[in-house]
């Protein structure tokens, strides 16, 4: 069987120490002061030998893996996927390999990948839990293991979590629509208890409620599992009567997307009959006749900030949690134009 080639076998082509070579390898050379030419030179050396790091070996030495894991609620959105090569691209700065898991919004499911991630032993966890996944998230808060919620916080558990002013993005949305003449805005928002869509509906009641209109009627759910039925008859509900809603609010993108293949469907004319808002972006939003007027969560913003607590913590396990909120952005488009 061929020998495995050691650090020893590179520092001994190079001229240099093992631990020279081990802090070039670990991309650490800045702070050991090695100069780019010797860097390059160890590396190139490294590559001819085909080195293979022994992560075992590593891992045994000092205790961690340099993997995390990432749990996402449903990798087929959009805004999921982009939140997983953020991710995934914060934490390979950092020498960090990702794990990747989807939820598919199902507690059972998240149970069982948080599982199979610590039992892979990563140093940490990312999670955008689902509904149901309280339990879970405490568990992990009990045992003092590292993790960072994403997106989603549970304000009744002390945990860090990176997620956006929900409230305010929502609050925002609705004053846009009134300051363009809607007068009978309508909210289509998922059916769940996850605070971060209670917070949308609540900032969607305030702004009506401050403007002295009422909601009673105006705020629609829809259920994941029903979601083409439910819009369809939540729209038509809006839709319907003497007094039909002039604007529609869609609490997320895929909300907004079933709701506009039916608002086509129906013929309904966008903005002239109809306003549309959405949370979160899609590129559907740039096929339909009239641009989508949305609200961008900082996306990158919130990938990078969520690597960056996650190893904070990783490295001091007596850190406090943090909760951190970040604004976003109202990208008014034609689909909102005044009536």
């Amino acid at each position: 069987m061929k020998k495995r080639v050691s650090l020893k076998d590179i520092a001994q082509e190079a001229g240099v120490s093992t631990a020279l070579v081990s802090y070039v390898l670990t991309n650490k050379e800045e702070k050991a002061r090695v100069g780019r030419e010797m860097a390059n030179k160890i590396r190139k050396i490294a590559r001819k030998l085909n080195y293979q790091p022994n992560y075992l070996a590593r891992s045994l030495k000092s205790g961690r893996t340099d993997t995390i894991g990432l749990i996402v609620a449903d990798i087929s959105n959009p805004f999921f996927g982009q939140i997983a090569r953020i991710v995934e691209d914060e934490a390979k700065r950092h020498n960090i390999t990702v794990i990747f898991g989807s939820s598919d919004e199902n507690a059972e499911k998240s149970a069982d990948l948080i599982n199979v991630l610590l039992n892979r032993q990563v140093d940490g966890l990312i999670v955008v839990p689902s509904e149901g996944s309280e339990q879970q998230i405490l568990q992990l808060s009990e045992r003092h293991f590292p993790f960072v919620l994403m997106d989603r916080p549970f304000p009744s558990i002390a945990a860090s979590s990176i997620s956006i002013n929900n409230f305010g993005a929502s609050y925002n949305a609705v004053e846009h629509l009134l300051r363009t003449g809607r007068k009978r805005i309508g909210m289509i928002a998922y059916q769940t208890g996850l605070h971060h869509i209670a917070e949308r509906r609540r900032g969607f009641e305030v702004a009506l409620a401050n403007a002295g209109l009422k909601t009673e009627k105006r705020l629609k759910l829809a259920r994941y599992s029903h979601l083409r039925e439910d819009i369809r008859k939540a729209i038509d509900q809006l839709r319907g009567g003497k007094h039909p809603a002039d604007a529609l609010f869609f609490a997320t993108n895929s909300l907004a997307i079933e709701g506009l293949r039916y608002i086509s469907e129906l013929g309904i004319r966008v903005p002239e009959q109809l306003a549309i808002v959405s949370f979160d972006e899609s590129e559907a939003f740039d096929l339909f006749h009239a641009p989508v007027t949305f609200i961008r969560q900082p996306i990158r913003e919130m990938g990078k900030a969520a690597v960056q607590l996650l190893l904070s913590q990783i490295a001091d396990s007596e850190r406090p949690p943090e909760d951190i909120r970040i604004d976003a952005e109202l990208v008014v488009r034609r689909s909102s134009a005044a009536s």
